[in-house]
């Protein structure tokens, strides 16, 4: 299973929100949050092959291009799940992550997921009838770890093309 993951700046560890206008970049393999759940990642037989990342500054004032990059880059590598997020409750990053996400579903042929919590309400109603959005606790809430281990278990069902149904507590409906 082939994923690319989609950061903002603050979770790839470029950037903090002062001075937030990072370009898209990449990076090969994980970087930044990737190391609090890539041992879930390995579990169900994930690798991932890059992580891509941009500010949600950039993002906005850039998104024809982003758009573009992204999709140029999934088929390139034939990448199997576009992992965006972990958002957390970051509403900014859970926005672009889902408009993104929107598009590589038309686009191409690898499966996004967005993660993030449901702070970000607004987003997730707009989004979760077309996209697999999976539910994590906010920065520093409780649950973390265990969310994380959710996350990899809906995304072993996704790039299997099954069922949802078994993990549906763990998606927003």
């Amino acid at each position: 299973m082939k994923i690319v993951l989609f950061f903002d700046q603050i979770q790839s560890g470029t950037g903090g929100k002062e001075g937030a206008n990072v370009e898209l970049a990449l990076e090969k393999g994980g970087i930044g949050s990737y190391m609090m759940f890539s041992e879930y990642i390995k579990n169900i037989g994930g690798t991932v092959l890059a992580t891509t990342y941009c500010s949600d500054s950039y993002f906005k004032e850039n998104q024809e291009l982003v758009l573009e990059k992204m999709t140029g880059l999934l088929n390139k590598v034939k990448a199997d799940i576009l992992l965006c997020g972990p958002c957390f409750n970051y509403y900014n990053y859970a926005e672009m992550s889902s408009i993104l996400a929107e598009h590589v579903k038309k686009e191409t042929n690898c499966k996004p997921v967005v993660v993030c919590s449901e702070e970000n309400k607004e987003i997730i109603d707009k989004y979760k009838n077309d996209l697999v959005m999976i539910k994590m606790p906010k920065k520093g809430g409780v649950g973390l770890r265990e969310s994380l281990q959710n996350m990899a278990k809906v995304i072993k069902k996704v790039y299997d093309e099954d069922n949802l149904s078994e993990v549906n507590d763990y998606i927003y409906k």
